[in-house]
């Protein structure tokens, strides 16, 4: 009979993503840095729906630039390969 207390029994781990499980670990730290720094959670913020809105765009604006920043490099190393 088996005993669905054994944890040696046929069921199995699942199988894991080491991107998403590397995401997951950085979402944390970033969790820790920010509650760290500004002392609550996301959930415990009171920002409005618009000031959270304005944060996502101002990161957003952010990202492309970084994404401008790696294309630049990108290009230049293609240029020296030449």
């Amino acid at each position: 009979m088996l005993d669905y207390w054994d944890q040696s029994s046929t069921f199995s781990t699942p199988k894991t993503d080491p991107v998403v499980d590397r995401v997951i670990k950085q979402f944390s730290e970033r969790s820790r840095i920010g509650i760290d720094k500004y002392g609550k959670t996301l959930s415990e913020n009171p920002l409005s729906l618009l000031e959270w809105l304005e944060h996502l765009k101002q990161e957003l604006m952010d990202a492309t630039l970084y994404i401008e920043r790696a294309k630049d490099e990108v290009k230049s190393k293609q240029n020296n390969n030449k």
